[in-house]
């Protein structure tokens, strides 16, 4: 298994994915983000749903904001929706994947 360069758990599983994190050539770089699986549907990705605080600075005031980011699920890892994940930015895999899943933090 390969170091990442970021504490995660490793998974359990092995795989022979070209575009695992762990056992394949995927670096990741950039970004770090936590959000629940809200879609898989496709087969190697998921939707992810991340909700964040923006500050309104006429209010003085935080609002509540959420963004999809489109995420690259390696086989090694068993994730359900509803779960939250830990995903790493990685270089663009297609059209609107750019991220991949690092760990599962709970369900």
């Amino acid at each position: 298994m390969r170091n990442l360069g970021v504490e995660v758990s490793l998974p359990k599983k092995t795989c022979n994915d070209k575009q695992c994190p762990f056992h394949g050539h995927l670096s990741i770089r950039g970004r770090i983000f936590e959000g629940i699986v809200e879609k898989k549907k496709a087969r190697k990705m998921v939707v992810i749903t991340r909700e964040y605080l923006h500050y309104v600075k006429k209010y003085l005031r935080y609002e509540r904001r959420r963004s999809k980011i489109h995420a690259y699920l390696p086989p090694c890892l068993d994730i359900r929706e509803g779960e939250k994940v830990k995903i790493a930015e990685c270089r663009p895999l297609a059209k609107t994947v750019s991220f991949v899943i690092i760990e599962k933090i709970g369900g």
